[in-house]
């Protein structure tokens, strides 16, 4: 098959950028024809499909042009139009499209016979902030369509002006955003949120993420080392306040790898907490150099006070064979079986977390326990599954075309 898949960043910015690369790659080792269509950055993937590519899209200039780039981007419809013309896709594979390229690329496709699924790696069809989290907590206050809530809690970085527009662009969008043939759900609790949030339970298939084929390569059985990782975006929702409130109250060891809004704010809340001989920022971390960090850690912590979907931090720690201690929040405990195959706490407790901590060495088997729990989540049966997906899409939608011609 050919196979257009579409996402605004083309570099390794976050977890969706991880499983949208990896995806490409498990899908041409597979034999199929992969099409890329994302934005010029300095920092891409280099890809002879650049070409294609749509003019980077600046969210923070606030001019009129840009404003409208965020509610319809006709430089994404025009070059989507050639795409088309030139490579005649079977099927288009949708993750973030959201505001740089805006959700006008999925009438495009509608229009020209393409079927379209989307992943959801965020909740941005139901929450025009993205992430069901405002003012420090988790916020349902938009299900249902309530996006005004967005504006009057300013959930878009605290800024005023950029939480309407948000709110705004949800209503303007709502019903493209929402007419994909198929939503792939990564864990349970997505799908069940979407479901509340007006999204027909057929439209929704959950798939576990998966363990790429090159992280599972190699990297078993490295020798731990005696520290705690945290690895992942610098940002407030991950929780990492909580850690470090947690190294306050027990003397351990921690190392924190990745880059992010807080980095800055976070350097200097380890100096001010006098912590800076055991807790260390490592910044960002990559292939075997991560993998090594991961596989000599004590256990890997996933503190999130947001609700994830589902971590590919946590699905690659257990796959290494190492323990987690993470929140019981969002999609997590779809994977994680408390004392079995990792620890829990309550989200924001670091009391909690510390008790959990200190359970680590009574529970010897947690990391066997977990990597026999992922070997389901593994890349060969995630692509034939999604190719049978792919397939069932393709046909019902030539037999929809043929009985409208009839």
């Amino acid at each position: 098959m050919k196979i257009l898949q579409i996402n605004k960043y083309y570099y390794l910015r976050g977890g969706a950028e991880r499983y949208f690369f990896d995806l490409i790659k498990l899908l041409e080792n597979n034999g199929h024809e992969v099409v890329p269509f994302s934005m010029h950055d300095s920092r891409n993937e280099i890809t002879p499909y650049k070409k294609y590519f749509i003019d980077k899209v600046e969210l923070g200039k606030f001019n009129m042009r840009g404003i409208i780039k965020f509610f319809h981007n006709y430089d994404a419809v025009r070059k989507l139009k050639k795409i088309i013309r030139e490579e005649n896709p079977d099927i288009a594979h949708l993750h973030n499209i959201a505001h740089q390229m805006s959700p006008a690329i999925i009438r495009v496709l509608k229009k020209n016979n393409i079927p379209v699924i989307q992943t959801l790696h965020d909740y941005k069809i139901i929450c025009p902030n993205y992430r069901l989290f405002s003012k420090n907590e988790a916020c349902f206050k938009c299900k249902g369509g309530k996006f005004y809530n967005c504006a009057m809690r300013k959930c878009m970085k605290g800024s005023r002006l950029k939480s309407i527009l948000a709110a705004i662009e949800a209503y303007f969008n709502k019903d493209l955003y929402r007419q994909a043939d198929l939503f792939i759900a990564p864990s349970e609790f997505m799908k069940k949120v979407c479901i509340e949030g007006g999204i027909p339970e057929e439209k929704i298939k959950m798939m576990h993420n998966f363990v790429s084929p090159s992280f599972a390569a190699s990297g078993k059985n490295i020798e731990p080392r005696d520290y705690f990782f945290f690895y992942g975006r610098l940002s407030g929702e991950k929780g990492i306040n909580v850690l470090l409130e947690a190294a306050k109250k027990e003397n351990f060891n921690l190392k924190i790898a990745g880059v992010g809004p807080d980095y800055e704010k976070l350097k200097s809340d380890i100096k001010k907490a006098g912590l800076e001989n055991r807790v260390e920022l490592v910044g960002p971390k990559y292939g075997e150099e991560l993998k090594k960090m991961i596989g000599e850690a004590k256990a890997v912590i996933a503190p999130s006070i947001w609700p994830e979907n589902m971590p590919l931090n946590i699905l690659e720690t257990m796959f290494l064979g190492r323990p987690v201690i993470a929140s019981n929040i969002g999609g997590i405990p779809e994977i994680i079986k408390d004392g079995k195959t990792g620890l829990l706490f309550e989200p924001g407790n670091a009391d909690d977390l510390v008790s959990k901590i200190k359970l680590l060495d009574k529970n010897p088997a947690i990391g066997e326990n977990a990597a026999k729990e992922i070997e389901k989540n593994n890349g060969k049966s995630y692509c034939e599954e999604l190719i049978l997906i792919y397939k069932k899409i393709v046909k019902e939608d030539k037999k929809i075309r043929r009985k409208g011609l009839t």
